[in-house]
């Protein structure tokens, strides 16, 4: 996905190969009540041990410092996600969810890393050629990111969801990818092509780096990294969607979120190399969860 991505971003000027579905997962419609939210620490306590033993697993050594800032447990735990779930991990980079998540659905549970709808968007033909292929190699790149089986994987593309597919997803998964969709002006489509994905009443989690209320549109356009939280709520659940929940697990309030190159000027990517931000950890983020609406 790294190449693809890169391909992409040139493509509009910015810096299904797939496991079939089991057939008591088609149309099966998602059981989680709006009630079940109420708690997500009594989530996380009922997964602890497969929770710990994703996050303590010896492919994520290198990934573990981030733990801090990205919270995984309580983020996958505040987006109700199970160990035996059919979970869709919207455009994987680095791998640093897929190891997470290829381990805490290893046994029952099934990941399937989704990509670009090649033909959504303005991407050439090497680019869409390039989410393709990223699609089809994701389960060889997802078992050498976790040390799992191949077999235990699957990717996809949006171009087309098939009806073995849809109706088949119990969780998506959108982690810091808003404002590329956004910013390429794709959003409507692909978040079209996840609610087709997903269970009737199956739940969209998203984590996205959090423009001030006040920022100006064209700060918060997704060009600098950073989206107002109301306007991508107003804008998710115009796509069919109802908001059912948003947490402060990934606030963070030292991050003014007012960079002039955007939020790569925080941890990680440090763009800038600026002192001041070095130790200010990452980008202040909402977290939100919907469901899909009938």
């Amino acid at each position: 996905m790294r190449k693809a991505l890169s391909i992409s971003l040139a493509a509009i000027g910015l810096g299904s190969v797939g496991t079939p579905a089991l057939a008591d997962h088609h149309m099966a419609e998602d059981k989680t009540a709006t009630s079940d939210l109420a708690d997500p620490a009594a989530f996380e306590a009922q997964y602890a041990e497969a929770l710990s033993g994703a996050l303590n697993h010896p492919s994520r050594a290198e990934d573990r410092a981030r733990d801090q800032y990205r919270h995984p447990s309580e983020t996958l735990s505040f987006f109700r996600v199970e160990p035996d779930m059919k979970v869709g991990e919207y455009a994987p980079g680095g791998g640093w969810y897929t190891r997470v998540l290829g381990h805490y659905l290893g046994g029952e549970g099934q990941l399937v890393g989704l990509f670009f709808d090649p033909m959504a968007g303005p991407f050439d033909a090497e680019a869409q050629e390039g989410f393709r292929q990223a699609a089809a190699n994701f389960p060889a790149q997802a078992a050498e990111f976790t040390g799992l089986p191949a077999d235990r994987f699957s990717g996809m593309t949006l171009e087309t969801i098939t009806d073995e597919e849809a109706g088949t997803f119990d969780r998506v998964l959108v982690i810091r990818m808003m404002h590329n969709l956004m910013r390429a002006n794709i959003a409507d489509n692909e978040l079209k092509k996840m609610r087709m994905l997903l269970k009737p009443g199956g739940l969209l989690g998203i984590v996205q780096h959090r423009a001030p209320a006040d920022a100006t549109s064209e700060y918060a356009n997704g060009t600098k990294g950073y989206l107002r939280q109301d306007d991508v709520v107003s804008f998710v659940e115009s796509m069919g969607f109802e908001l059912v929940g948003s947490s402060e697990i990934n606030a963070n309030p030292n991050d003014t979120a007012d960079h002039e190159q955007g939020v790569w000027e925080m941890p990680p990517v440090l763009r800038t190399d600026r002192d001041d931000l070095r130790n200010l950890g990452e980008s202040d983020r909402m977290t939100l969860l919907f469901r899909k609406r009938p």
